[in-house]
C-alpha cells in the first residue's frame, strides 16, 4: 500500500480579501497549506500540493485545473505509485493525523473511500426558487462533508476521468466516486476540523495554532 497526499490548494483567497491565493495567505506565522503538509506527512509516504499558476515548483508542487477536482486530478497523475490518495484542502489547516489515519484505516478495511464528516446539529430545509421552504430532510442522516477524504487511487482516478464540466459540478470527490459506483463511509471528525474562508475564521485558526 502506497499512501500519497494531495493538498488542494488552489482557491483564490477572494472572500479573505487576500492579495494571494488563500493557501499562501500567512497563518500563525507561515503559509495557511503548510500546516496540512506537516500533518499529511505522518501519514503519507509523499504529499502532493496541487497550486494556482505561476505557484508550481515540481516535482511535488503541480499546477492546478479550472476547478478543485481538476486540481486533484492534475496532482494524482503526477503520483502514478500511489494506491490510496488522501485529498485534504489546504483551508482545513487543524486537521489532525488521527483524523487523517482513521479515513485510511476505513478504505484499507474494505471500503472504496472514506470522508471525514460532521453530524448536522442544525435543522436544515431544502428552498425553492421562490424562497419558500420546500422540505425539511431529518437532521439525523445528514452529515457536514469534511476532508480529508482518503479513496483507493484507481477508483478516483476513474472517478475524475470526466468532462471538465463534470469536474467543476462535483461538490467533493466523494460524490464524483459514488457516481463511479464506489462504496465511500462516513468518518466522524470533530467540528474544530473547521475550514478557513472568512477573515475571521482565520482569527479562530490562528488562536488555535499559536
Amino acid at each position: 500500500m502506497t499512501v500519497v497526499g494531495v493538498l488542494a490548494a488552489g482557491g483564490s483567497g477572494e472572500r479573505l480579501g487576500s492579495d494571494r491565493p488563500k493557501a499562501f495567505v500567512v497563518c500563525a506565522g507561515r503559509p495557511l497549506y503548510e500546516w496540512s503538509v506537516d500533518v499529511l506527512r505522518e501519514v503519507c509516504e509523499r504529499v502532493l500540493v496541487a497550486v494556482p499558476d505561476g505557484y508550481a515548483d515540481p516535482p511535488d508542487h503541480v499546477a492546478g485545473g479550472n476547478s478543485r477536482s481538476a486540481s486533484v486530478r492534475n496532482a494524482l497523475a503526477a503520483a502514478p505509485e500511489a494506491t490510496i490518495a488522501v485529498v485534504h484542502d489546504a483551508a482545513r489547516p487543524l486537521v489532525t493525523a488521527e483524523l487523517v489515519r482513521r479515513c485510511v484505516e476505513a478504505v484499507d478495511h474494505g471500503a472504496d473511500g472514506a470522508i471525514a464528516a460532521a453530524r448536522v446539529t442544525d435543522t436544515v430545509h431544502a428552498v425553492g426558487r421562490d424562497g419558500l421552504i420546500a422540505a425539511t430532510p431529518d437532521r439525523a442522516s445528514l452529515w457536514a462533508a469534511q476532508t480529508p477524504q482518503v479513496f483507493r487511487a484507481d477508483l478516483l482516478r476513474l472517478a475524475l476521468d470526466v468532462s471538465e464540466e463534470a469536474l467543476a459540478a462535483a461538490t467533493d470527490d466523494a460524490a464524483l466516486v459514488r457516481a463511479a459506483g464506489g462504496r465511500v463511509r462516513v468518518v466522524e471528525a470533530p467540528r474544530e476540523n473547521m475550514k478557513v474562508t472568512t477573515p475571521a475564521d482565520l482569527r479562530v485558526v490562528e488562536s488555535v495554532l499559536c
